[in-house]
């Protein structure tokens, strides 16, 4: 099998790597280290073509330690024996440096094997992860490395990239010119939403598909490109952080009552076919961000999400477009969320006091009572069904969980309660 175009022009310098200017431009942190030689643990974060690999390769070239390189998916524990094994030997005298790719794959005992090596200085640790290493990878690893978080190689430092793929193609396949149509380069560096690898996979794709002309060029069409950029290029997966990053994007859009951005981050998930996230998602935004501002958004909302699951995509779009516009422009109120979670609070507090005796569902009083009948008040024996009594236990006596919002819904029923004491 060929080697990937990707693998072939892969940066051999930190100067030649593309994008991930936060961390590799003169003067910042990781090029300062790599610069420094003096090499401490790191875990590099970020999803798939963006440069981790290719970095810590450049890293490991540089340093006179003995490399050895591991990745997750296929290391076992024997590996990792293996390695530990030469500490101490003439072939680790000037230290070991494992680069172990996809982390994550490594189960707790297997990265837990690691600690006391890397802790005493005898194995320095680069790794790279595509989820979050907070969540992925050993506390007691996280707190020995630094963690350096890579991003998507944005748009315009992708199309030089490109660029240089297609001048490596030509060499490649021995043709005297490529001709690239207007457009070409740029929808490749956009359509692959950030990640290198996938836009080099598209270049090659284009090179070798295209007919070689009898002066040995070739011409790669924009109609071309656009079929062979992979739909893949969606960077989404509903295991990883970028399914609850598009979710909270369109959450806090919506909170936010920009129905612009909630419309953008539900097209993304729709075209990742996520309905049920979107549905799940938009009925706790009905509850949590609007609320009692306007009641009965969760109610059009359920029947909207219902239209929507029992239509299926293509036509669930609409009634998921139309629940996502209704929320974004609706009055917002979180103050039923807020009410609910300072009660919650006080019951991990407080545990279970007992009832008020008025309350409690008394039939029988002991001889021992000191207070015999229940005293209960009916509310509805009183004007306006309304009657001043204690409901809440003891210990809680006079606490406020709910504060009315400042919203016409809510405000017409604060003035209804206060006219109810009032009256009382």
């Amino acid at each position: 099998m060929s080697q990937p175009l990707a693998d072939k022009i892969r940066p051999e310098t930190i100067q030649d790597v593309i994008g991930q200017q936060h961390l590799l431009a003169e003067g910042k942190p990781l090029r300062r280290i790599i610069e420094s030689k003096n090499i401490p643990n790191m875990i590099f974060y970020g999803p798939s073509g963006v440069g981790k690999t290719t970095v810590a390769r450049i890293i490991a070239n540089a340093t006179s330690m003995s490399l050895h390189k591991l990745n997750g998916t296929s290391a076992s524990t024997s590996d990792i024996r293996d390695i530990v094994a030469q500490i101490g030997t003439f072939a680790g005298m000037n230290g070991i440096l494992l680069y172990l790719d996809e982390i994550q794959y490594l189960n707790k005992k297997q990265q837990q094997s690691l600690l006391e090596y890397i802790e005493n200085g005898q194995i320095t640790l680069i790794a790279s992860t595509t989820e979050n290493p907070y969540f992925s990878v050993y506390n007691a690893l996280i707190s020995r490395s630094t963690v350096f978080e890579f991003k998507p190689v944005p748009p315009e430092e992708l199309q030089k990239a490109v660029k240089r793929g297609f001048d490596y193609m030509k060499n490649l396949i021995n043709i005297s010119e490529i001709q690239i149509e207007d457009g070409v380069i740029e929808w490749i560096a956009r359509g692959c939403n950030g990640d290198v690898r996938k836009a080099m996979n598209t270049v090659e794709l284009c090179a070798i598909s295209e007919t070689v002309k009898d002066d040995k060029t070739i011409k790669i069409h924009l109609e071309t490109a656009k079929e062979l950029t992979q739909r893949s290029n969606m960077r989404y997966d509903r295991n990883n952080d970028q399914h609850y990053d598009l979710l909270s994007a369109l959450q806090k859009s919506i909170r936010g009552s920009d129905e612009n951005a909630a419309l953008h981050y539900t097209a993304r998930l729709l075209k990742a076919n996520d309905l049920l996230s979107i549905c799940r998602r938009l009925l706790v935004i009905a509850s949590e961000d609007v609320g009692l501002a306007y009641p009965q958004a969760i109610v059009i909302t359920k029947a909207c999400v219902d239209s929507a699951l029992q239509l299926g995509m293509p036509e669930a779009q609409i009634p998921i477009a139309q629940a996502v516009i209704l929320l974004s422009t609706a009055p917002k109120s979180n103050s039923a969320k807020s009410a609910i979670y300072a009660a919650m609070d006080d019951v991990d507090k407080y545990g279970a006091p007992d009832f008020p005796r008025h309350l409690q569902n008394c039939h029988f009083d002991g001889i021992d009572a000191k207070i015999r009948g229940q005293h209960y008040l009916y509310p509805h024996d009183y004007p306006n069904h309304y009657v001043k009594q204690q409901y809440m236990p003891d210990e809680l006596k006079d606490t406020i969980y709910y504060k009315f919002g400042d919203n016409k819904q809510e405000q017409a029923a604060y003035l209804y309660r206060k006219k109810l004491q009032e009256e009382a």
